[in-house]
């Protein structure tokens, strides 16, 4: 596997994945979208963006990489080491394609990205694919009713005659018109409803925590054992992870001096006992400090959602 394979493996399941000394892969969740140029209907899905400021080791994608392929963790950091070199040439005198994740290319010595859209990281969209929802030219039709009835009027008189063929056929045409009109307003109430239904679905894709995703991937994904908490504050701003636990209660009293809710979440998989910031419970207030925080204090911090 190459190292982009690894990484559209964790973008299923992650918020943020880091390549070291590289940058690292955002995901947002994005709600259904009508296009109306191309008359489609698109399910919800992951934004995949591109932060270059992004670089240090934060250990998920190196031990992902040492638990899949049943390798040492410092084997997994010089094979990471040796695909960052193999890109950095290759930017050097042609475009990089990272297959199912986007391609970068250097522009005035500066790392742009373009994200693909063959692979709908959002685990609760799967199976859901695009919907040609073509426009209903209803007031057309009726136009054209409107004409045919000018032209053929059908008069009523007392004395009952014999209606000439051509009457009948202009009979016949209009009402195939107007099965044609009742039929694309069934059509329309359809669509609609399957928007209703796409977009409850997508509000209640809001409401649930990414790590509570039920995607499977063959090869189970490493997992964070945390602390369980009374409060429920799922959101986390992440300032680092440290292997030896006095460097982490270091940083807890460096943060707190600083004016800080700072707390040791727990310790992972990897025995690196996890620091952040401050947690919330809501998603979006989370965000904002953490956007305050990479500016003006610890670019590399991140965020964290995990439920406790």
């Amino acid at each position: 596997m190459t190292l982009a394979n690894y990484i559209s493996d964790l973008l299923f399941r992650y918020e943020c994945v880091i390549v070291p000394n590289f940058g690292g892969f955002i995901s947002n969740n994005k709600s259904a979208k009508i296009d109306l140029i191309n008359q489609t209907l698109q399910p919800p899905y992951k934004q995949i963006t591109f932060n270059g400021h992004l670089k240090n080791n934060d250990g998920l994608l190196a031990n992902y990489i040492s638990s899949v392929d049943k390798i040492l963790y410092k084997c997994a950091i010089n094979f990471i080491q040796l695909e960052i070199e193999s890109w950095k040439e290759k930017l050097e005198n042609e475009d990089l394609i990272l297959d199912e994740i986007g391609s970068f290319s250097l522009v005035d010595n500066k790392l742009q990205f373009e994200p693909q859209h063959k692979v709908n990281y959002l685990t609760s969209s799967f199976g859901l694919n695009t919907i040609v929802a073509p426009e209903i030219k209803r007031e057309e039709y009726i136009k054209q009713v409107e004409k045919l009835e000018e032209k053929a009027p059908i008069i009523l008189s007392a004395e009952r005659k014999k209606a000439p063929n051509y009457l009948k056929y202009a009979a016949i045409f209009v009402i195939g018109l107007s099965s044609i009109g009742f039929g694309n307003k069934l059509y329309k109430d359809y669509q609609n409803k399957q928007l209703l239904i796409v977009e409850q679905e997508q509000q209640e894709i809001i409401n649930q925590k990414i790590e509570n995703a039920t995607f499977v991937i063959t090869k189970p994904l490493p997992t964070l054992n945390l602390d369980v908490s009374a409060e429920k504050l799922n959101y986390h701003v992440i300032a680092g992870a440290f292997r030896f636990p006095e460097n982490a209660v270091k940083k807890v009293k460096q943060l707190k001096a600083e004016g800080y809710d700072a707390r040791i979440l727990g310790v992972n998989k990897w025995n690196l006992s996890v620091v952040s910031f401050q947690s919330y419970s809501i998603q979006e207030e989370a965000r904002n400090v953490l956007k305050n925080i990479q500016g003006d204090v610890e670019k590399d911090a991140w965020l964290l959602i995990q439920e406790f």
